[in-house]
């Protein structure tokens, strides 16, 4: 598993490019006559009958008939040019030419035709003029073909999931990071508390707008997942240098726009990674528990950077950051496979093509790109997350709702330091241990949303694994419910009972937080 985790990551990648493909190999360099179980025979009749790898709604009763005995017109033509394309095992077949000929007749009804034909090189089924492509279609070795992310071990799954919640804990805790060193700001810049706040403001503003950008590029079966992560997150630490130098205040409120824009492609592409990597049945476990880490790195900001910020200043703070996620990049950089399935077998498709030298060979994702023109991609990239926004009236509810929760999370870091600083004499670094009721209130959570996926909402998936997406709202009901009364909690005990009081209230906001997340 190490192995193949280490040959999959970005440095594995390029390890194979220095050392032109020698190390680190797939089983098809290593053998040659691997390649042969990717092909997939049945969409390359496809492709060579109707030019497509799934057959067309209009010649589906056709096929039935065709598997009850009665010869389609496709299957009389491979008949009739058995002679001379004899179909004698994939094997002989993917060593053939290219491109085979052969003359012969069919019939049609009571009309007879003499034509010559075009025939597919792996399965010997003839081309269609006018519909078919003489394509071969390289796909998974069979449903449990252990390549397929889906299909990957559970250790190595999880060591992903890992991978995935580090580097969100790593991008979401610089945020409330900021706010520990917001007095020191102020006294150093010169600046009124709300300008020093626009710091934490920008930050989330840039990592609420990078994912438009940055997540739909990773759809794209050339790109893929990893190199979207590599490159934000490098840019992403490489651009806290100059936030910790900060000259001036607009140099840092700059710096702090842009960190959270390269930081925020796990905002919404870690949850496309861990669906990649899990089935629909068990991807609702995977998803919560990334959210943990998306609760955790706002509420330990405070924590980590409080004294780090009370003694050695605001600067520390982003040193921290820095340390945090430079280590996550490292370790990312060495031990982060692609999960992209698209750009898994897009990758593969382009090193068989260059060991059989055969051109024809093509995959799925491919195939879908081929009919994309550059617009269509600006398209798929830039405008459709918005518009997608804007048409569905559900969509655009459900965001200004998540909105709403999301910015109250970050109300906190406003007026915790208020309430335990001003009122119960806190110290900034003990204020941030006033965070962990809300870390706290995720973490109980957890066990009862499990049992209630595993007793109530598993039972309804269907035997190909669809659910209805309504059925994953009710824990939304619930979560709805927690968050007014946390607020009233919260503002009704905060400086006229213990402190204890406020803090616990402040825990429900997790708690609904947390399940109208994953619920959405």
């Amino acid at each position: 598993m190490v192995a193949d985790i280490i040959r999959d990551s970005p440095f594995g990648h390029i390890v194979r490019l220095m050392t032109r493909n020698k190390v680190f190999q797939y089983p098809e360099e290593k053998d040659q006559s691997v390649a042969i179980r990717y092909y997939n025979t049945e969409k390359t009749r496809n492709m060579a009958r109707y030019g497509s790898t799934s057959v067309p709604e209009d010649k589906q009763n056709k096929e039935k008939e065709n598997i009850d005995g009665e010869p389609t017109q496709a299957s009389a033509q491979h008949q009739g040019s058995t002679a001379d394309a004899p179909d004698n095992g994939a094997t002989e077949q993917a060593e053939a030419p290219p491109h085979h000929r052969s003359t012969g007749s069919i019939t049609s009804g009571d009309t007879r035709v003499d034509m010559q034909r075009q025939v597919s090189n792996v399965t010997g089924t003839p081309v269609d003029s006018e519909r078919g492509r003489d394509l071969t279609v390289v796909d998974w070795d069979g449903p449990d073909d252990p390549e397929n992310p889906l299909n990957w071990s559970t250790a190595k799954k999880f060591f992903v999931t890992f991978e995935i919640c580090l580097l969100t804990l790593g991008v979401y805790i610089g945020s409330a990071i900021y706010t520990a060193g917001i007095e020191d700001i102020i006294a150093t810049f010169h600046v009124s508390q709300v300008a020093a706040t626009v710091g934490l403001t920008l930050f989330v503003a840039g990592y609420g707008l990078g994912p438009m950008l940055w997540s739909p590029m990773s759809e794209i079966p050339q790109v893929g997942r990893s190199p979207i992560y590599m490159v934000t997150l490098l840019v992403f630490v490489v651009f806290q240098v100059p936030t910790a130098l900060a000259s001036n205040f607009g140099m840092l409120l700059a710096f702090r726009f842009l960190t959270g824009l390269f930081g925020s492609p796990v905002l919404a592409t870690g949850g496309a990674t861990l669906s990649d990597i899990y089935p629909p049945k068990k991807r609702a476990y995977a998803i919560s528990i990334w959210g943990m880490a998306a609760v955790c790195g706002p509420t330990l900001g405070p924590l980590v950077g409080g004294f780090a910020a009370e003694s050695k200043g605001w600067e520390w703070t982003i040193w921290e950051l820095t340390w945090l996620s430079a280590f996550a990049f490292i370790l990312l950089f060495f031990l982060l496979p692609e999960t992209s399935s698209a750009n898994i077998l897009y990758r593969k498709t382009r090193r068989l093509r260059k060991l059989t030298g055969n051109e024809n060979l093509i995959c799925e994702p491919e195939l879908m790109g081929e009919s994309m023109t550059g617009k269509d991609i600006v398209m798929m990239v830039l405008v459709r997350p918005i518009t997608l926004n804007f048409q569905e009236p559900m969509v655009f509810l459900l965001n200004l709702y998540i909105a709403l929760i999301y910015g109250l999370l970050y109300i906190w870091f406003e007026s915790f330091p208020i309430v335990f600083v001003q009122i119960y004499g806190f110290s900034l670094g003990l204020e941030g241990t006033a965070f962990l009721g809300i870390m706290v209130g995720a973490i109980l959570t957890i066990p009862f949303y499990f049992a209630y996926l595993y007793y109530y909402q598993e039972p309804k998936f269907d035997d190909a694994g669809n659910i209805q997406p309504e059925q994953r709202l009710p824990p939304a009901f619930f979560g709805a419910f927690c968050i007014p009364i946390c607020l009233f909690w919260f503002g009704w005990s905060a400086g006229h009972t213990h402190w204890i009081m406020p803090i616990i209230g402040s825990g429900f906001f997790s708690i609904g937080a947390f399940c109208l997340f994953n619920a959405v």
